[in-house]
């Protein structure tokens, strides 16, 4: 998360929420943050305002043209990435009834950092940290989490 005031939080009221969050957390990842929201007007029509199970569906073809459509940064990896991790969600809701309850079906803040590093793909700890913190899950203090994950 960039130094100084920390992000707004939301309420999810769908995956589509959740995909939202995430994707911005994959975008982030290795960029600067100004770029990524300078882009994310752009970026959320290009992804079909995140309808996840849009996204879910998008083939070769739409990954190569995002790859070339200027609205989004066009880092292949990190497009497939949230096809992918949009994919992911879906089955996830499946499989816990919620994707709320998965996020909550483990003890502690480093079970669930392992659980979706394992689930989704371009999800650090910085990145895992930022997506919990906005969609309103329990994580530890900042300062914490910077001595425990930060080199």
């Amino acid at each position: 998360m960039p130094t100084g005031t920390p992000p707004d939080k939301i309420k999810p009221t769908s995956l589509d929420d959740y995909l939202e969050v995430m994707s911005k957390a994959v975008f982030q990842s290795g960029m600067s943050w100004k770029v990524v929201e300078a882009k994310w007007e752009g970026t959320r029509e290009a992804f079909d305002n995140f309808d996840v199970n849009k996204v879910a569906a998008y083939d070769e073809k739409d990954l190569d043209d995002l790859s070339k459509d200027t609205r989004v940064i066009r880092n292949y990896r990190k497009l497939a990435a949230i096809v992918s991790n949009a994919q992911q969600m879906i089955a996830l809701e499946g499989e816990y009834g919620s994707f709320q309850k998965y996020l909550r079906s483990q003890e502690d803040f480093d079970a669930t950092l392992n659980m979706i590093r394992k689930d989704f793909k371009f999800m650090g700890p910085t990145g895992i940290y930022y997506f919990l913190w906005v969609v309103g899950e329990e994580v530890p203090p900042h300062t914490e989490f910077e001595a425990a994950y930060r080199k």
